[in-house]
């Protein structure tokens, strides 16, 4: 079915029908994306989740606003993500005012994340009904478990180059930004498990069960994920 419109026909009004899709402007396509990443951001601020403002896609690039900028992927728009990543009300709708930058949660502090490939984070989060805390996943598939933070990876997930601590100076996109591949979303929400966080030994227990039971994959090196976090 496709979208009405009326035309006159032989003196009366007739409805016709068109496949062809109502014209927004991209500007309001923008501000509608701006709004929901400035709400995303002030929800997690007012939850004491410290946010920063990150470059958002345009094109084949990143825009952090910084003229001249040479990183092309996802990174933050300010000069120190950690110094900056702040709870403040009126420093976050200010980021957010007039660019859709994407929202950065920043680790160490709040919380940890472990980041996962799916073949450890989809069984993890299937089976446990969120006894794993909140969980994110980036349309490349790479899964983002929110833990309390100061606790080390255990000594088998350390080996796997495919898995990732963020911890002190790092940061995670949150959603619903967007990567090249696609927007990030939450698989199970702050929300559901009542913005509370989960045990970190008992998620890497669950996680290191995973990996026991999955074969070896190729991987994408540890160094490559960290340095592009890097505050």
């Amino acid at each position: 079915m496709g979208y009405g419109r009326v035309s006159r026909n032989r003196g009366s009004w007739a409805m016709q029908w068109s496949r062809r899709q109502p014209f927004v402007r991209p500007s309001l396509l923008d501000r509608l994306g701006r709004v929901r990443l400035r709400r995303a951001a002030q929800t997690y601020a007012g939850r004491g989740w410290p946010v920063a403002p990150g470059a958002f896609p345009t094109g084949a690039r990143f825009d952090c606003g910084r003229p001249g900028c040479p990183v092309t992927g996802c990174h933050p728009a300010v000069d120190s993500v950690a110094e900056s990543a702040s709870t403040d009300p009126g420093q976050v709708a200010g980021w957010w005012r007039r660019r859709p930058h994407n929202v950065l949660l920043t680790t160490g502090a709040a919380f940890d994340v472990l980041e996962v490939p799916a073949m450890l984070g989809r069984p993890v989060a299937d089976q446990d009904a969120g006894r794993s805390g909140p969980v994110a996943v980036t349309a490349a598939g790479r899964w983002m478990f929110l833990v309390r933070p100061g606790c080390p990876l255990r000594a088998e997930l350390d080996m796997r180059l495919d898995v990732v601590r963020h911890g002190t100076g790092s940061w995670i996109p949150a959603p619903p930004s967007r990567m090249a591949e696609g927007p990030v979303r939450w698989v199970v929400t702050p929300g559901q498990v009542d913005w509370s966080l989960p045990d970190p030994e008992q998620v890497q227990e669950r996680l290191a069960a995973a990996a026991r039971r999955a074969p070896r994959p190729p991987v994408v090196p540890r160094q490559v994920s960290t340095t592009r976090r890097a505050a």
